[in-house]
């Protein structure tokens, strides 16, 4: 589990990167949307951590209270790319 959380965890910011070259609107729409699934697929494995006990109910919230995704910029499509807020203090 540990090594499916580095693999997303570590996809969101290299997909953010990505944005910086993208080719057109549509290819940085997909590589935020694919941050975003990464996003929401590291927080499923630090979830099933914590339930399995390999994270206390401590860390768990710890973790979750330094991560964050704010995406409602995601629909103001003239000004996203400035607007999305990603951030993770992990």
């Amino acid at each position: 589990m540990s090594k499916q959380l580095l693999r997303s965890g570590t996809s969101i910011g290299a997909n953010i990167r990505e944005t910086n070259r993208a080719q057109s609107e549509k290819d940085f729409v997909s590589k935020m949307n694919i941050a975003l699934k990464e996003a929401a697929e590291s927080e499923y494995w630090l979830e099933l951590l914590c339930e399995t006990n390999y994270l206390s109910k401590g860390e768990y919230s710890n973790i979750m209270a330094d991560c964050g995704i704010e995406s409602s910029a995601y629909l103001n499509r003239k000004n996203f790319k400035s607007q999305i807020i990603v951030h993770c203090a992990l």
